[in-house]
């Protein structure tokens, strides 16, 4: 992830408790957690296709197979 972007999250963030923001910085404000929020779900489906689950047979089924979840992409 930038940290320019979570750089800019938190300064709007400070300001929208201090003093508010305008329409145009919560517009700005919107979209950067829609980048945000798709970085984060992003790394966690990378990071569902490098678990497995073992078995109670001993064997080794990636989670998506385990769990019947079919791949979005």
């Amino acid at each position: 992830m930038e940290k320019d972007l979570l750089v800019r999250i938190n300064e709007l963030a400070r300001k929208k408790r201090a003093e508010g923001l305008t329409e145009a910085e919560q517009a700005e404000q919107k979209e950067l957690y829609r980048i945000y929020l798709g970085n984060i779900r992003t790394q966690f489906e990378s990071t569902l296709d490098n678990v497995s689950v073992k078995e109670n047979d001993g064997s080794v089924t990636p989670f998506r197979e385990a769990y019947g979840k079919k791949d979005k992409k």
